[in-house]
C-alpha cells in the first residue's frame, strides 16, 4: 500500500490540477529523507510571496487583457491595504508610520522563508493573579478537551466531552453561542467527545474532529454545520489549517493522515506510516504537517508534494502532543514526563528535559505531560499537565536548551493551551480527566478554561 493515497478528484478542484507528483514505493515501510533536503527554503521569494497574495486575496477576474505585471501590482496593493488596515487597529491611531509598514513587511517575508525570530521569552516576568477570568458554562459539565482563538484575539471556541462547541466573546468574558443546540442534544444523544479544533487564519473556516469518526467544518460567525467528513475509521484525534491557506488535515486513532479541501469541500489523499493512533498533528505555511504517533514512538513530518516522510525518535513512553515553534523547529510532550525541543535537521532531539513536569506521589513516575502551545517564530513555548501548574518556557535553538520562565498555578488537567496572538493573555483548558481517556480524576478540579493575563516588559527584541 502506497504512502500516499489519492481521493476522487472534484469538479473545479484546484488540488486536481496541475503537475503529475513522483510515486513512492510500496515495499518500504517508510522513507526518510535527509533533514538539509527538508529545510531548503524556496529560490525565488518573491514569486512564493505573490503566490500566497494571490492564495488570500483571489477574486473573479474575467478580464483577459490584464497583463501578470498588472494582476501582481494589484495584488500588492491590496496587501498594503490590509497591513494598514491591521496596523491601524493596532495603534488606534489614523496616523501610521511608515517604519511601520517596512517592518510588517520584513516579518511576513521572514515568515514565508521560515527564517522569522523573535525573541521575547525573557520579556515575561510574571502573571496578574487578581485579572485571572474563569469561563465556565452548563454546555461544559465535562472536561475540556480543546481550544482555539481567533486572529484577532476577540473570541476563542473551546470543545469538551459532552460532545459541545461553545464560541466565547474574549473581550466581554461571555459565552456566544454553542453547538449543537441544546434541542438538537435532546433530540439526538449520540454526540462524541469533541477532540480538537482548528481554525483557519482567516477565521472563515472552523474544524473539529470527535470520537464518532467525524471531521465537521463550521461556520465560526453562527456556529452553523457546513459539512461533515466521514472518512475516517476511528475517532478523529487531531486537525489542523496550513497557515494562510484552506488545507486541512486530520489524523485518527485509524493511523492515518488526510488531507482535505475546505475550498471544494472535499477529500484529498491519505498518507500512511505510523503503526499506532495518531494523537496530535500541526501545521506551518509550507504544505507539509507534522504529528505524533502515540505508543509507536515516532513524530513524523510528511511532506506533501514530495510524497516522503521524515521520522524523528527519541520519546521513551508515549508521544501526546507535537507543536511547530517555526519552520525549521518545534516541541513535544508525552506521558513520559519529557519536554523535547527538535529541528528539522536532526532526527533526535536537540534538548529533553526529564521530569518537566515532577513526579506523581502515589507511584513516583513522571507526571504526564497533557499538552503544549508555542507563541509562533518566538522562543516561548508553554507546556501543562495534572501537577496543578502550566509551566512557560524559553527554547534556544542555537544553544541547544529549554529554560523555566515561569510557573502558573492552575488546578486540573491542562488539556489544551494556546497563548493570544500578541501574546498578552494565556489561555488553559482544564478538566478533571485527561483529553483522550479517564485513567485518572481530579474530583477537586473544574471543567472550564482559565484567561491569564501575563506581565511582560515593555520592549521587545526583535532579530
Amino acid at each position: 500500500m502506497p504512502f500516499f493515497k489519492r481521493g476522487p478528484s472534484a469538479k473545479g478542484s484546484s488540488v486536481s490540477k496541475g503537475k503529475k507528483r513522483k510515486s513512492v514505493s510500496a515495499t518500504k515501510k517508510s522513507v526518510i529523507v535527509n533533514g538539509d533536503e527538508d529545510d531548503e527554503i524556496p529560490s525565488d521569494l518573491e514569486e512564493d510571496t505573490f503566490r500566497r497574495l494571490d492564495e488570500s486575496f483571489s477574486e473573479e477576474d474575467h478580464d483577459a487583457e490584464e497583463t501578470a505585471q498588472e494582476k501582481r501590482l494589484k495584488l500588492a496593493k491590496k496587501y498594503l491595504e490590509e497591513i494598514e488596515k491591521e496596523e491601524k487597529q493596532r495603534s488606534e491611531s489614523s496616523e501610521i508610520a511608515k517604519d511601520a509598514i517596512a517592518h510588517r513587511l520584513k516579518e511576513d517575508n521572514l515568515q514565508l522563508a521560515g527564517k522569522l525570530r523573535r525573541n521575547v521569552a525573557d520579556q515575561y516576568v510574571g502573571f496578574k493573579s487578581d485579572g485571572i477570568n474563569f469561563f465556565r458554562c452548563k454546555d461544559h459539565k465535562l472536561s475540556i478537551t480543546c481550544l482555539v482563538v481567533s486572529s484577532d484575539d476577540l473570541s476563542m471556541f473551546s470543545g469538551s466531552k459532552d460532545g459541545v462547541i461553545v464560541k466565547w466573546s474574549i473581550s466581554e468574558r461571555k459565552r456566544l453561542l454553542c453547538a449543537p443546540s441544546r434541542s438538537d442534544r435532546k433530540k439526538n444523544k449520540s454526540e462524541g467527545t469533541v477532540n480538537c479544533l482548528a481554525l483557519s487564519s482567516d477565521d472563515k473556516f472552523l474544524a473539529s474532529g470527535d470520537d464518532c469518526k467525524r471531521v465537521r467544518i463550521w461556520n465560526p460567525d453562527n456556529l452553523e454545520l457546513l459539512q461533515t467528513f466521514t472518512s475516517h475509521r476511528e475517532a478523529v484525534t487531531g486537525v489542523a489549517f496550513r497557515m494562510n491557506s484552506h488545507q486541512l488535515f486530520s489524523v485518527s486513532k485509524d493511523r492515518t493522515v488526510k488531507l482535505w479541501s475546505i475550498d471544494d469541500m472535499c477529500y484529498v489523499e491519505t498518507m500512511y506510516g505510523h503503526m499506532s493512533g495518531i494523537t496530535s498533528v500541526d501545521a506551518m505555511t509550507q504544505e507539509r504537517a507534522i504529528t505524533s504517533g502515540g505508543h509507536d514512538n515516532t513524530i513524523r513530518l510528511w511532506q506533501v508534494v514530495q510524497e516522503t516522510q521524515l521520522v524523528f525518535k527519541g520519546h521513551t513512553g508515549t508521544i501526546e502532543v507535537v507543536k511547530f515553534i517555526n519552520e525549521g523547529s518545534f516541541v513535544s510532550c508525552g506521558d513520559d514526563g519529557q519536554l523535547c525541543l527538535w529541528t528539522l535537521s536532526k532526527k533526535k532531539p536537540l534538548f529533553t528535559v526529564l521530569e518537566a513536569h515532577g513526579k506523581q506521589v502515589i507511584n513516583d513516575e513522571p507526571n504526564w505531560i497533557s499538552s503544549i502551545g508555542a507563541l509562533v517564530n518566538t522562543d516561548l513555548i508553554v507546556s501543562g499537565s495534572s501537577d496543578n501548574a502550566v509551566k512557560l518556557w524559553k527554547c534556544d535553538v542555537s544553544s541547544k536548551c529549554l529554560t523555566k520562565v515561569l510557573e502558573i498555578p492552575v488546578a486540573g488537567f491542562a488539556n489544551a493551551i494556546q497563548f493570544t496572538r500578541n501574546g498578552d493573555f494565556l489561555l488553559v483548558g482544564v478538566g478533571q480527566e485527561h483529553r483522550l481517556g479517564r485513567w485518572s480524576r481530579l474530583p477537586e478540579a473544574k471543567n472550564g478554561i482559565f484567561l491569564i493575563p501575563l506581565v511582560k516588559k515593555k520592549e521587545i527584541n526583535t532579530e
